[in-house]
């Protein structure tokens, strides 16, 4: 079957060839196939648009590598792949300047926190690359910072690997690690970042995302670090739960800070901020989730038919990370163009389908009602914000309203001081004063938000 309507009626090694607008559909009704086998060099819309196709079918749909890539010029059948939902959500990759990261990682000594987790670790696989002087990890995941650590180690490398299980609100642990490695970038990954987890425990939130932002970059200016890149979400815009606000208002702070520095000093760290949309096959993604249902015979868990969300790999998110943490000067809030929003039902449906069953029939989907602090659809800018465009043009800068440093900084004292006081109430209330934007949502904060 070709796409070339002019080959149709040709023959290949005395085989038909077949066009396929013209002629699949009624191949695929006429004869039982099992599987329609396709080049992977078709775009992910070809892709989906036969999806469409053949599970009305039930004929599976699998990929082969280009001709290059076969052993001996001859294709294996273990070279055969099934399409999976990941193949289906994918876009365009980034295209880095490789020579900006080159520069901006090769020599110097990169910490990352929360190197244990999806993003962390792969951005230190990523950085591994490029010649760093050294890496210092940290995560306060005993078992997890063990198996990057191991991997970090295993690889071809010319530089030395710390990790420090540790947790970034003490403050004496962090400072005694900088005071001994002194690193020039840090890439802040650690977070709390499970919505309704957050909901029932915003002092954790708050101590971590908030506070321990907040100690990670002051002990950054106290060390002379060059570079300071924050990882944040695009549940910062328009917050409708305690994560997403946590997150907002760590992104103020180091902005504030920044703008801070700027004016009273020539020599400081540059912080910048990445923010972007749920990141597939992290720990607690809806993905993973849905394939250990199917696994399991259902059902598939939806919380709404009409949720929506953005999707990105993990390579992809950290592949921005860098990017950022190269062409940031201090200040900006990154973006990153993730084009159309996914709905969650749908990918379900089509996740059950290429899983060779029927949704209904074989797997049942069921509606589980929006979880505290949810909403249907995420953003990536606040709706009084636009954009600057950068170099690359699948990354954005946000323009956001700022605060002055002295104001954000006593915000975060009062917080300091009420975590200790552990009325969830006034936590709440607080974060709501400091960024008015965040309503609550499906969550038993919404009683704040009626004057």
């Amino acid at each position: 079957i070709d796409d070339n309507i002019k080959l149709r009626r040709r023959k290949l090694e005395s085989v038909q060839v077949f066009h396929t607008e013209s002629d699949l559909e009624d191949l695929l009704r006429a004869n039982q196939v099992s599987s329609l086998i396709i080049p992977q060099k078709l775009s992910v819309e070809r892709i989906n648009q036969l999806i469409e196709l053949c599970v009305r079918f039930n004929t599976k749909v699998q990929s082969v590598p280009a001709a290059s890539n076969w052993v001996n010029g001859r294709l294996s059948f273990s070279q055969i792949k099934e399409i999976n939902i990941e193949d289906l959500l994918e876009r365009e990759t980034i295209k880095l300047e490789d020579k900006n990261l080159e520069r901006q990682l090769r020599g110097n000594k990169i910490c990352i926190t929360g190197a244990a987790g999806s993003i962390g670790s792969e951005l230190v696989r990523q950085i591994m690359q490029y010649n760093p002087a050294s890496l210092i990890l940290i995560d306060q995941a005993e078992s997890p910072l063990f198996e990057i650590d191991r991997l970090a180690k295993l690889v071809e490398r010319h530089f030395p690997v710390a990790s420090y299980i540790a947790d970034i609100t003490n403050k004496e642990r962090i400072r005694s690690i900088f005071r001994e490695h002194t690193p020039d970038i840090i890439f802040h990954a650690a977070a709390y970042k499970h919505v309704p987890m957050m909901e029932g425990n915003p002092s954790e939130a708050i101590t971590c995302n908030i506070l321990g932002t907040k100690i990670m970059a002051d002990i950054a200016v106290e060390f002379g670090v060059k570079k300071f890149v924050m990882i944040s979400t695009d549940k910062a815009v328009n917050p409708t739960n305690v994560m997403g606000c946590s997150k907002r208002i760590a992104e103020i702070y180091v902005q504030s800070l920044n703008r801070h520095l700027e004016n009273s000093t020539s020599n400081h760290p540059a912080f910048v901020t990445t923010r972007f949309g749920n990141v597939m096959g992290s720990n607690g993604s809806v993905i993973p989730l849905f394939k250990k249902q199917i696994e399991q015979g259902g059902p598939v868990t939806v919380t709404h038919p009409e949720i929506t969300r953005y999707f990105m790999t993990i390579p992809e998110a950290c592949r921005l990370v860098l990017e950022a943490g190269a062409m940031g000067k201090g200040g900006e809030i990154f973006i990153f163009d993730m084009g159309e929003s996914v709905k969650i039902l749908d990918m379900a449906k089509r996740m059950i389908w290429l899983s060779g069953l029927e949704p209904g029939k074989d797997i049942d989907i069921v509606f589980s009602g929006l979880r505290e602090g949810e909403k249907l659809y995420e953003e990536l800018l606040n709706t009084s914000e636009n954009t600057i465009k950068t170099h690359n043009d699948k990354i954005l800068i946000a323009k956001v309203q700022e605060y002055s440093y002295s104001e954000i900084d006593k915000y975060v004292d009062l917080f300091h001081e009420l975590v200790h006081d552990r009325n969830e109430l006034k936590m709440v209330t607080l974060m709501k004063e400091l960024v008015p934007e965040f309503k609550s949502n499906y969550s038993r904060y919404e009683v704040l938000d009626v004057k």
